[in-house]
């Protein structure tokens, strides 16, 4: 999944729902964003360091260190950016590294910065080198050399920059350079929230939209939103949209459970596409191991669809293990397909993180 990319999927499936949001469904989430860290649900240790940082600053009179947000998407991210902004009652500027591909682009950006705003840059891991050089820089001495022309005739203007904070959101950390990550004072690792968690945040969703939501119907879309806070709106979304045309409008445990299975999300949370590569795993492919490009042909996918969008969540529950010979179906892929797994299957070869 790529930060803020519209997804062309059709609306019936699932990858609609786990697919970034399109304009209508961006208004939806951001009626729901919280907008102080109390009214944030989940990442308990998160909220208490950043609240100790934020208040540490400004009882200094200062502007805090930089903030780099780290996680899968959908948890939340964008959100917290937006609640230091507001926790400091500081203008919130908003872009993002695929959008910064010259130093250029970035030096305008910072020739409008007033100080204590808080630049938000979102998929930071995908700036430009030479913006990112620039950006160091800004970030260690509030300052930028803009260079003027070409070859011999070139000239460095020095820019002088006000204090501000910059908030770098990325989903893989791993692809920024050290002298980026060094730069930021704060570091936050976001993790996937619990049923508990995404229960409590549906249950706040449904308040704020005046929908009639019983708690095992919450506890029904909590369960089948893969841990991500994004997924379960999303998931109320379709819901909703369900108990309204087939319910009367109330939600409740039966509702939930036909609408989710409706848009083919079983219980674990397994989307068409989860489920497609599971079977064409196991049934054509006896299990792998199998390269995930010919895993990507056989569902009619792209590789990054699949690698993006399906092969995460499946690894997470522990039915596809990635080896160096390919993909391999686990004995719990088997029985969730409801298939005899073949035998001496639990003798697979060792893991590997590698692509």
């Amino acid at each position: 999944m790529h930060g803020d990319h519209d997804e062309a999927y059709d609306d019936g499936a699932f990858e609609a729902i786990v697919a970034e949001a399109r304009p209508e469904d961006r208004a939806f989430e951001a009626a729901l964003r919280p907008r102080t860290l109390d009214e944030l649900v989940g990442q308990e240790r998160v909220r208490e360091q950043l609240s100790l940082v934020l208040e540490a600053a400004m009882g200094r009179g200062r502007t805090p260190d930089h903030v780099l947000l780290s996680g899968p998407p959908g948890l939340g991210k964008t959100t917290i950016a937006m609640i230091i902004a507001t926790q400091l009652s500081a203008p919130l500027r908003i872009t993002s590294g695929p959008a910064i591909q010259h130093a250029g682009d970035l030096a305008a950006i910072l020739s409008g910065i007033n100080e204590g705003d808080v630049l938000f840059i979102d998929e930071i891991h995908r700036m430009s080198r030479p913006a990112e050089e620039l950006l160091y820089m800004a970030m260690e001495d509030f300052r930028v050399d803009v260079i003027v022309g070409k070859g011999p005739g070139a000239t460095a203007i020095p820019l002088e920059i006000p204090p501000f904070t910059v908030v770098g959101a990325t989903t893989r950390a791993g692809l920024l350079p050290s002298p980026l990550r060094d730069r930021f004072g704060f570091t936050a690792q976001l993790d996937y929230y619990d049923p508990e968690e995404l229960h409590r945040i549906v249950v706040r969703s449904a308040g704020l939209l005046g929908l009639d939501v019983s708690d095992d119907g919450g506890r029904e879309i909590a369960s089948r939103s893969r841990g991500t806070p994004r997924i379960a709106n999303r998931l109320l979304r379709r819901v909703r949209d369900f108990a309204e045309v087939r319910a009367g409008g109330v939600i409740d445990h039966d509702v939930a459970r036909d609408a989710l299975s409706l848009y083919e999300v079983d219980e674990l949370g397994l989307d068409r596409l989860d489920r497609a590569v599971l079977d064409a795993l196991c049934r054509s492919f006896g299990g792998g191991p199998v390269g995930v490009s010919t895993l990507a042909v056989a569902v009619g996918e792209e590789r990054e669809t699949v690698e993006e969008l399906a092969e995460p969540f499946l690894v997470r529950l522990g039915f596809l293990a990635r080896t160096p010979r390919g993909r391999v179906a686990t004995p719990a892929a088997w029985r969730h397909l409801g298939l005899s797994a073949p035998a001496g299957l639990d003798q697979l070869p060792l893991p590997d993180d590698s692509p």
